[in-house]
């Protein structure tokens, strides 16, 4: 069963994102409006260190007003390659460069409602630079250890499905 998207116009946008309303046909022939939301591709990235402890921000959302667990993330700016983005992102929020990216997983968050791409990397090693420069991003930064992840994600540590799939993934790959 699919839907047809008829047009679709732009409602508000700015440099973030896009809210558009489509006009969607059924395909009983029906047709709704559908809002959706254009977002930027977003890159994700982390470090895995040889004690197999990921590198994780411990961070507050003020639009869920939740606390957990995440990755450094953020926009692909126009022009930036997506995997230099992810690298860009972790090390403003971090303070840590990493050492060549690995492409872990794609996901769409949330695409009953936006097209959201969320690429994620990891490398097996980085570099310490300092104190991170977007150090507003989270509260601390914290190497933890990856055995523990399916417990963070059972307790709701880690309230961010997108996280959550990446962290379990690696989990996965590195212990197995």
């Amino acid at each position: 069963m699919q839907w047809t998207k008829q047009n679709e116009q732009t409602v508000y946008e700015n440099r973030w994102f896009r809210v558009n309303l489509a006009d969607v046909r059924l395909p009983d022939g029906r047709h709704l409006d559908h809002f959706l939301i254009r977002l930027r591709p977003v890159a994700v990235a982390t470090v895995v260190n040889d004690a197999n402890e990921v590198l994780l921000l411990w961070r507050h959302r003020f639009i869920t007003d939740s606390w957990g667990w995440e990755l450094a993330a953020g926009v692909v700016e126009d022009g930036e390659d997506v995997a230099g983005a992810a690298a860009r992102e972790l090390e403003e929020e971090t303070g840590w460069r990493p050492g060549p990216l690995h492409h872990l997983m794609t996901v769409e968050p949330s695409n009953g409602l936006s097209d959201a791409r969320h690429h994620i990397y990891w490398s097996d090693r980085g570099e310490y630079l300092g104190h991170p420069v977007d150090d507003f991003e989270s509260d601390r930064r914290a190497w933890v250890p990856l055995k523990v992840v399916p417990d963070l994600i059972a307790r709701g540590e880690v309230p961010a499905a997108n996280m959550a799939a990446a962290l379990l993934l690696l989990h996965h790959l590195r212990l197995g």
